[in-house]
């Protein structure tokens, strides 16, 4: 009886590990991989893990900028039966996975970003992005009004975003304008929308509209269309103030901080568990600035050297509260 358990107890294992290590991955890109920061954390993450075990292949496929079209390109990926998980990342992922889960009830979804529970083939982790809003706000309110370099007394500071969506409208806008008004609740927080996230030429009018009302700092978040904000930056010697990526070499002199997702950690590690069959499929987490995932890059040499001591010494008093608990944002699950 023994001996025959111990050779369940084999295959089982055999079966588990052959599994993790000839495992098949699809990365489901719903936008670009080039000009989009967090896809591409997405993506290296998971060639990170493969590159590290023999066997696992990652397929990245990249659906484009047309929202109507993801749902039918997600069916049609999972459809091919070839991947053991499929990876993606975006607030309107969690919505759409589970549409085309009901059509393909083994398949197994990890999704960045979103916020879906109850769904036993899937996980998901959503940033708090009330935290990184926050303090990006907080450290655009106090630069504006510190009287240093291409700052004014108006008050104002502005946003470009590609275009609004629940997150957008839920977190990153409140928390930057929490922060804003953490540093002068006199602060007014104007939000040019562009349309799309990738018109450089578009954006870099938007800024400059921005700039010429007052606006001293603008928060960016228009996908590879950034790059026309930091030319109008650069033109009106304004600053800016950067989420997702590490962004200070693309502008040096102009940008004064970068709160950054850290999704290439995020997609690697929930990878490396469901590989490992530690993954809580059909769970949903929230993490951020404790859990190391948002984290404003203060070691920076640029920070330093255009943020004041006071300035850093002020948000780095948010961040440790933050971190601590003794700040805390409750997120909406959208």
């Amino acid at each position: 009886m023994r001996r025959s358990f111990l050779i369940i107890a084999w295959i089982v294992l055999a079966a588990s590990f052959a599994w993790a290590a000839g495992s098949s991955i699809g990365v489901f890109i719903p936008g670009v991989r080039q000009g989009s920061p967090i896809y591409d954390m997405l993506a290296a993450g998971a060639e990170r893990l493969a590159a590290e075990r023999p066997g696992t292949t990652v397929r990245i496929y990249e659906a484009g900028f047309n929202q109507a079209e993801w749902e039918d390109k997600l069916t049609s990926f999972v459809a091919t039966g070839n991947f053991d998980i499929v990876l993606t990342s975006n607030p309107s992922m969690p919505e759409l996975v589970a549409n085309v889960s009901r059509s393909f009830p083994r398949q197994k979804f990890i999704i960045l970003d979103g916020y879906l529970t109850g769904n036993p083939n899937v996980y998901s982790a959503l940033y708090n992005q009330l935290e990184q809003g926050y303090i990006a706000g907080y450290l655009a309110g106090l630069a504006s009004i510190s009287g240093m370099k291409g700052t004014n007394s108006e008050k104002k500071v502005g946003m470009i975003i590609g275009q609004n969506y629940p997150v957008m409208d839920r977190m990153i806008i409140p928390g930057f304008e929490q922060g804003l008004k953490a540093a002068d609740p006199a602060f007014q927080l104007d939000v040019r929308v562009l349309g799309n996230w990738y018109d450089a030429a578009k954006a870099a009018d938007l800024a400059r509209s921005l700039f010429a009302a007052g606006v001293d700092v603008i928060l960016p978040i228009c996908g590879s269309a950034s790059q026309g904000v930091i030319k109008a930056a650069q033109d009106a010697g304004r600053w800016l103030v950067f989420f997702d990526n590490d962004e200070f070499a693309r502008a040096p002199g102009v940008i004064l901080g970068c709160v950054v997702l850290h999704q290439d950690m995020l997609s690697y590690g929930t990878l490396k568990a469901a590989l490992e069959g530690t993954l809580k499929f059909g769970k949903a987490d929230i993490v951020g600035m404790k859990e190391g995932y948002i984290e404003l890059l203060q070691q920076h040499p640029d920070y330093s050297k255009y943020v004041p001591k006071a300035i850093r010494d002020k948000v780095d008093e948010a961040v440790r509260a933050i971190k601590s608990g003794a700040l805390a944002f409750k997120v909406p699950t959208l």
